[in-house]
């Protein structure tokens, strides 16, 4: 048997257990050990380490790895905590993340355009009265970023009826039916169109704070937002501003800055927004396990280690 790969995270015990599980499952070969578990000796052996948002001090005592395969897709913080002198990061290329994270979007677009808001507040208000209702072949959503998430996202879009566009940092090819906007110019345009905007973007130097107080201004007025994304690309504050002005009717909030939530945070209490605690993409330990296998047994095999994070791009 090859030297041990270990685990690494922050997961509580019953995640540890699940995903433990799954990879020794679909990697029956390997020996994959809590990083706990191991001595010294193991320690230096190791070449692959499995994380969940690890310690990076954990991490800085196995010397000898060769890459750091993740169980997320997000990887910013990992890039951030383990720095640039840190093994090649791969981050989870999942199918499976793909199509969750799009029956989401789906989903809460349809939350958005069906106006369920404002019927909760009409319920809590005692009101019965029904609003018109706006078909999706009349309601333009604009997605903010147009990977793999983004491309499953507007197949689900399309598909259910809805006018859909997309903005990239840079131009990309895109399917029939999805309008194209790119770069600083495009951003402004997308946002003025779109009845609802959905972020799926990456946190890159370039993306911190992207929806700012300027940009939430460009966007239609009484427009909903979803961020799917990750917290600090949407000022806070200025998203609330947006809403007590009337300029958003609604956000759907999936991330954070800080997570959990923390208890005293606005966000808990106004009325214009819908906090969801990290649910839309969740990676499910099987789907998850295929993957990385797929990339050790390519490694064991080749020597070859899978495409890795651009530190510089953060994704």
């Amino acid at each position: 048997m090859p030297e041990p790969i270990a685990f690494l995270g922050t997961l509580d015990a019953e995640e540890e257990a699940d995903f433990l599980a799954a990879l020794a499952e679909a990697l029956p070969e390997e020996s994959i050990r809590p990083f706990r578990t191991l001595d010294a000796g193991a320690r230096e052996a190791v070449r692959i380490a499995i994380v969940a948002n690890p310690d990076p001090a954990e991490v800085a005592r196995l010397p000898n790895l060769a890459w750091i395969q993740s169980l997320w897709a997000g990887v910013e913080r990992l890039v951030r905590d383990l720095g640039t002198g840190a093994a090649p990061i791969i981050r989870l290329i999942d199918p499976e993340l793909a199509r969750t994270m799009a029956e989401a979007v789906l989903a809460w677009t349809y939350y958005l355009q069906r106006d369920m808001p404002a019927y909760r507040r009409q319920q809590e208000a005692g009101t019965w009265r029904q609003l018109a209702y706006r078909p999706p072949a009349e309601t333009h959503v604009g997605l903010l970023g147009f990977g793999a998430l983004g491309t499953a996202a507007a197949e689900r879009l399309t598909q259910a009826g809805f006018r859909v566009a997309a903005w990239s940092r840079s131009p990309k090819a895109l399917p029939p039916g999805v309008a194209g906007f790119s770069g600083a110019d495009g951003l402004p345009s997308l946002l003025a169109q779109s009845d609802i905007v959905v972020c799926l973007l990456p946190l890159t130097g370039e993306t911190r704070g992207l929806l700012d107080a300027a940009r939430l201004a460009a966007t239609k007025p009484g427009a909903g937002l979803i961020n799917f994304g990750r917290g600090p690309i949407v000022a806070t504050d200025a998203l609330l501003a947006a809403l007590d002005a009337g300029q958003l009717s609604h956000a759907v909030l999936d991330v954070f800055e800080v997570e959990p939530l923390p208890p005293g945070s606005p966000l808990w209490r106004h009325p214009g927004v819908t906090v969801l605690p990290h649910i839309s993409g969740p990676t499910t330990p099987r789907s998850a396990a295929a993957v990385v296998a797929g990339n050790v047994r390519a490694y064991r095999e080749t020597g070859r280690i899978p495409a890795a994070v651009d530190v510089g791009r953060g994704y």
